[in-house]
């Protein structure tokens, strides 16, 4: 009967369940998850006796796809949770999507304009509805797919960061920040993205290394009868329109006669602007002499500030210019460079034109070239906000892994710049200000909606009583049309999702502050570090006590994966072919903490080749129980041998696992315990490929085929308890797998996903190990010369164990069938001894040391057909006496040895003392053979 024919959910059946040939992925996976969700098993347990473990999930954007980014922290925090559900806690991870200003809004709008319109023709209202279509019907992708991967979230608490609560939340602390001083409106320039219309943070602009060209020109010194000039270098010659000084060093030689004269901006009329010494100017940089143009360019705006310069904006919020660029008004931003070129060159103004390569700005979204641009918008003074959390890392109350982002973050946290959280959008949380005017033709004639009175409020109707407390009944208000940047509300996600601002909801009060924010690096600055000060801000307490941060996954190549590469592997098509456990394991464990991952599909195979290990070694437990009784099954159900009396009474195979078991759930919890996840995984991988699998399920063969009653029993048992907790090991790296595999075993519980972690600490036979080790090296060492002396495989030989140890030799001859079935011996011609001297039988015997004190004595006599070997030995000699002529001949060819390089001489020489050596051994085996042969 299959499983899934016993029950709905793979619960504790009444018969025995059957496991397939193999794991079916696809159908397993679905089935399995669904039942799991449906159980509730995702949710915390409230009653769990544990401390609460809490990761708030990194909301994906509400437009995403999955890609490896998302299988990697996906993995993560889901091993993360499962393994402190286990451990009895109350383990909730919570989900949900960001509401993505940015992106979403572009989405949208590129629909309607195949449908030939646009927001502005829809209007806020209309195109607002339009985007929660969207939403509605395209924005639970990503969670789908991340239930794909496993993600075991409680899906009940599921978040979105422009919900009723979230956005309560977000008026609130925009409110608090700004009754304290904290937030402010103000002229600063920003990085403007023109396709978009909106102002982008600095974190979500890329440089690029791009060639472009540097134009060389003249800047004419106004009144100069000899024509003098500055010759001046820029790569955006449409800027020189907004130039209001030209600076050059004051102790520059070349220039400093100059200093407080002034000069005529290019193409403007016969504008002038001063000329000014300033040390920030690098004198041997260029020409020396420094256009600046304080609306255009971050460096340039900050002199200005310095210098009392005036600003001009000659750009509009599309990118063409305004009326500030004269006759170049209404030309993009492009164009018009190439047209002010032309002109300057016909004007007799044009020095020269180079090729160079610069540092483009682009932005993230929308890869065009970002706009640097003075414009007015609203800021957080981050300076106040970024003390305590500097010293929430400094004083320990926030661990980052690995240790050395600590100081990127403090870095960044030391030098930080005032927040601009406004966006030029309609999609988002609109910024909770209202201007306040006498009337509506007021409001009507204000610029951009805006007045100097405004007043902060959570809610239209506070607002309203606020303004009417200030300017009387009858004032008219209009909201802000911007909205709040994206990270803003990311940045309450700890808590706003958990009730906050109120603390007293039971899920803040049992939940808050979170233990753990597991994040891609690269988001160190945008979200974390804001997490961080709006935490201790709003709450007064850090919202999470370790920072967790994963690399990227890169290509096999260590290349980032992009569409222009073609090097991008689908997670989903990942797991179609190879299944979830498979991708998901090699994620875990192909890297450590804060390392990027080099993905190669081959990697993914050994993983599935895995799971195949597991489900293999899960076919033969059931195998040894398909026919015990129905009370011997029932006994099995939950068996432990984690007593120190029920150790002690296994026999030696037996003990040895069952103590290697335990120290490797002590071994694998550790690892958990410090978040190595890689080692822990891949550890619980090593005891059951090399140990349980290659070793113990081989050794149990002489209880299943053989042995007496007793002993099978104790095999049985002992396989079941092994190999269940090996699965509660690896349940939170290949849940699935494990659970199916679980549910098949005799078993206490319902479901593997909420079965207890195996106990710690439990005893372990040292003496077991040791003994059992030198078995094992015994077999190695039979192998070995098995293989050496070409036996024929299936040809069962004699051999002598020479052990010098009393207890060890007791234990090792207890278990002689064991050596036997995995060395291919004859039970009748081995003997295990104390010493050499014990050994009977004359005739050559090769000895084989397998350590102080323990040996192998194999007699050749017999082993092999003597005629036979001596004509395969001796087709290898003349094999090798030929490779080692051809080498010879070369370095005693002085004609070789006069041309060849040194290195290469050195390669021949190596090559002929490896031939030396191999020809040494077949020689000595030659002579073994022979002397054998003469006997």
């Amino acid at each position: 009967m299959r499983q899934e024919e016993v029950t709905t959910a793979g619960a504790a059946a009444a018969s025995r369940p059957e496991l397939p040939k193999n794991f079916e992925a696809v159908t397993s996976e679905e089935r399995l998850y669904k039942w799991w969700e449906s159980q509730g098993y995702f949710k915390p347990d409230l009653n769990a006796p544990g401390d609460p473990f809490t990761i708030s999930m990194p909301p994906p954007n509400v437009t995403g796809k999955l890609h490896m980014g998302h299988a990697m922290f996906a993995t993560l925090q889901d091993i993360m949770t499962r393994y402190a559900r286990m451990n009895g806690r109350k383990a909730l991870w919570l989900p949900g999507t960001d509401h993505a200003g940015i992106a979403t809004q572009s989405v949208v709008e590129k629909g309607l304009a195949k449908e030939g319109t646009s927001r502005l023709q829809l209007g806020r209202e209309e195109f607002t509805k339009r985007v929660w279509q969207w939403k509605e019907e395209y924005g639970g992708f990503i969670t789908n797919q991340l239930r794909r991967l496993g993600a075991s979230c409680d899906w009940s608490r599921e978040r979105f960061t422009l919900d009723e609560g979230l956005s309560d939340a977000v008026a609130e602390a925009f409110v608090r920040l700004h009754d304290k001083g904290l937030i402010y409106r103000g002229q600063y320039m920003v990085n403007w993205s023109p396709a978009l219309r909106t102002a982008v943070s600095d974190l979500e602009v890329e440089y690029a290394e791009e060639t472009g060209a540097l134009f060389y020109f003249k800047y004419p010194v106004a009144g100069s009868s000899s024509g003098e000039f500055l010759p001046v270098a820029t790569t955006r010659p449409e800027t020189i329109l907004g130039d209001t000084a030209v600076a050059v060093h004051p102790e520059d030689e070349r220039y400093k006669h100059l200093i407080g004269r002034e000069c005529e901006v290019p193409m403007s009329g016969g504008r002038r602007i001063p000329i000014i010494g300033d040390e920030y100017v690098d004198r041997e940089f260029g020409t020396g002499a420094l256009k600046i143009t304080p609306g255009h360019d971050i460096n340039d705006y900050e002199i200005g500030k310095r210098r009392q310069l005036p600003i001009i904006n000659i750009l509009n919020k599309d990118a063409t210019l305004n009326g500030a660029a004269g006759k170049y008004a209404g030309l993009e931003r492009f164009e018009a460079r190439k047209a002010l070129w032309a002109d300057m060159e016909a004007a007799g103004l044009v020095i020269k034109k180079e090729p160079h390569t610069s540092r483009v700005p682009r932005s993230q979204r929308s890869g065009e070239v970002i706009e640097p641009l003075v414009s007015e918008q609203w800021f957080v003074r981050m300076g106040p906000l970024a003390e305590p959390a500097l010293a929430a890392v400094a004083d320990g109350s926030i661990t980052i892994m690995p240790e050395r982002f600590a100081k990127i973050y403090n870095n960044w946290l030391e030098n930080i710049k005032d927040w601009c959280i406004s966006r030029q959008l309609w999609w988002g949380h609109r910024i909770p200000v209202w201007y306040v005017f006498p009337s509506d033709a007021a409001a009507a004639a204000a610029p951009e909606g805006r007045s100097d009175s405004y007043v902060v409020a959570r809610n239209e109707a506070e607002a309203r009583r606020l303004a009417e407390e200030r300017h009387g009944s009858g004032c008219v208000l209009r909201q802000e049309e911007d909205v709040l940047d994206t990270w803003f509300s990311s940045g309450l996600w700890p808590f706003s999702t958990l009730g906050w601002p109120r603390t007293d909801s039971p899920d803040f009060q049992t939940f808050y502050p979170t233990q753990m924010m597991e994040t891609g690096h690269d988001i160190l600055f945008f979200w974390v570090a804001r997490m961080v000060m709006m935490g201790i801000e709003f709450t007064g307490r850090s919202p999470f006590s370790t920072i967790y941060l994963h690399g990227l996954v890169r290509d096999e190549k260590g290349r980032k994966m992009s569409k222009s590469l073609g090097n991008v592997v689908d997670p989903l098509d990942t797991i179609a072919q190879y299944g979830t456990d498979a991708l998901r394991f090699t994620l875990a464990t192909g890297t450590a903490v804060g390392q990027d991952l080099n993905l190669s599909l081959e990697r993914v195979t050994a993983s599935r080749n895995f799971t195949n290990k597991l489900w293999n070694a899960g076919k033969f437990v059931l195998f040894n129980l398909d026919k015990v009784s129905e009370a011997e099954w029932e006994s099995l159900r939950g068996v432990s041998l984690s007593g120190p009396e029920q150790l002690r009474q296994l026999p030696l195979v037996e003990r040895w696992i069952v103590s290697l078991l335990h120290k490797t759930v002590d071994e694998v919890s550790e690892r958990y315990d410090k978040h190595d996840y890689n080692t822990a995984g891949i550890s619980a991988y090593n005891f059951l490929w090399d140990e349980f699998a290659d070793w113990f399920i081989e050794a149990s063969k002489t209880r299943t085929y053989g042995g007496d009653v007793g002993a099978q029993a104790a095999s049985r048992a002992t396989l079941v308890y092994v190999f269940e907790s090996v699965l509660r090991l690896l349940h939170p790296f290949m849940p699935f797998v494990t659970e199916e595999l679980w549910q098949a075993l005799p078993h206490k519980g319902e479901a593997l996903i909420v079965a207890p972690w195996p106990a710690r600490s439990s005893p372990v036979d040292e003496a077991a190990l040791a003994q059992f080790e030198t078995l094992k090296g015994c077999v190695r060492a039979l192998r070995n010369a098995r293989a050496e002396y070409n036996v024929e495989p299936g040809r069962k030989i004699g051999a002598t164990l020479v052990v010098e140890d009393a207890e060890t030799r007791q234990a090792i001859q207890s278990e002689l069938s064991v050596v036997c079935l995995l060395a291919k011996l004859d039970p009748a011609a081995v003997r295990v001894v104390g010493s050499a001297a014990e050994a009977e039988g004359g005739g050559s015997v090769v000895s084989m040391v397998v350590k102080e004190g323990v040996q192998v004595l194999l007699p050749l006599a017999g082993l092999f057909d003597v005629a036979k070997e001596l004509a395969r030995l001796g087709k290898q000699k003349v094999k090798l006496d030929k490779e080692l002529g051809g080498i010879m001949g070369r370095l005693n060819n002085p004609a070789f040895m006069s041309k060849a390089s040194p290195e290469y001489v050195e390669e021949a020489r190596a090559q002929e003392r490896e031939a030396r050596e191999k020809l040494a051994l077949i020689e000595q085996k030659i002579a073994q053979v022979t002397a054998l042969q003469q006997k």
